[in-house]
């Protein structure tokens, strides 16, 4: 009996990235994968797995960039596509058409979120470290924490209700799917790159606040969540956390200042008779 090939996701090696979303597909099924970046070069992983797949010719179209997943001789590159045709192969999705087309929308609209994620940190070029475009990203933060992410949220609030199998609580059909997964990470990268705002925003939105924390404590997740194959956020992927780019914490009220009546009474001074002058003649 042949065996089915494996699933093989190729991605960069240290950062959650993009391939973050697929991870937690495959996690949350307990669906078995190869996370190409978590095995030493000399074993067909890391970097230069993602440069063979770049460069090697294949029967298939060769990706722009990571992520890509490959099953035997199928190649599938960019996050909403490899979701799309992964998800109902490993029970991710419902098997409906409607139910996946609306998947994949939402899948969509979760990838313009990351990609304008990305581009605060790096406004002017990806080919420029941030610090050559910090004033740039400074006034791309304001923006994005006034404007964009309110309206990500919002659309992504209301696609509960237009959902009437989820109660409220699941984006597609009547329980978790992969846009589920994908905006529980969302706000988890999100709470990372700006906490401040993020506590302020989230409490507009109770329901996907819900939805985050009804995905972290499904068994599949909360095992990846706190094990070593969760690679930590850090400031090489997408949601990075430069302080400077959140909002300023809040001002602290300078006390007012004590009347002199009040610095008398603290001081002591207060009831005390002052001198009567020695030199007469002065009027009271």
């Amino acid at each position: 009996m042949a065996t089915e090939p494996a699933y093989e996701l190729v991605y960069w090696p240290g950062l959650q990235g993009r391939g973050e979303f697929v991870r937690l597909a495959f996690e949350d099924a307990g669906v078995p994968y190869a996370d190409l970046a978590r095995l030493p070069g000399g074993e067909g992983g890391g970097a230069a797995a993602v440069m063979r797949l770049l460069e090697e010719p294949g029967p298939w179209l060769t990706p722009l960039g990571p992520p890509a997943l490959r099953h035997g001789e199928v190649v599938v590159a960019q996050t909403a596509a490899i979701l799309q045709w992964v998800a109902p192969r490993i029970g991710v999705v419902p098997p409906d058409e409607a139910s996946r087309l609306r998947a994949h929308q939402l899948q969509l609209t979760i990838a313009d979120l990351v990609a304008e994620v990305h581009a605060v940190h790096h406004p002017v070029a990806t080919s420029l470290y941030y610090e050559d475009q910090r004033r740039e990203a400074a006034r791309a933060a304001e923006a994005f924490r006034r404007e964009r992410i309110p309206l990500f949220l919002r659309y992504l609030d209301r696609a509960l209700d237009s959902n009437p199998a989820g109660g409220g609580r699941w984006l597609v059909g009547d329980a978790c799917s992969y846009p589920d997964l994908s905006t529980f990470q969302v706000i988890e990268g999100l709470r990372y790159a700006f906490p401040r705002a993020m506590r302020r925003i989230e409490r507009r939105f109770p329901r996907l606040v819900a939805l985050h924390d009804a995905v972290a404590a499904r068994p599949g997740i909360a095992a990846y969540l706190t094990s070593d194959r969760r690679i930590p956020f850090n400031e090489s992927g997408i949601f990075r956390h430069y302080p400077e780019l959140d909002e300023p914490p809040p001002r602290r009220s300078r006390p007012s200042t004590p009347g002199r009546r009040t610095a008398a009474l603290r001081s002591g001074r207060a009831g005390k008779k002052r001198p009567t002058s020695r030199r007469r003649g002065r009027s009271a």
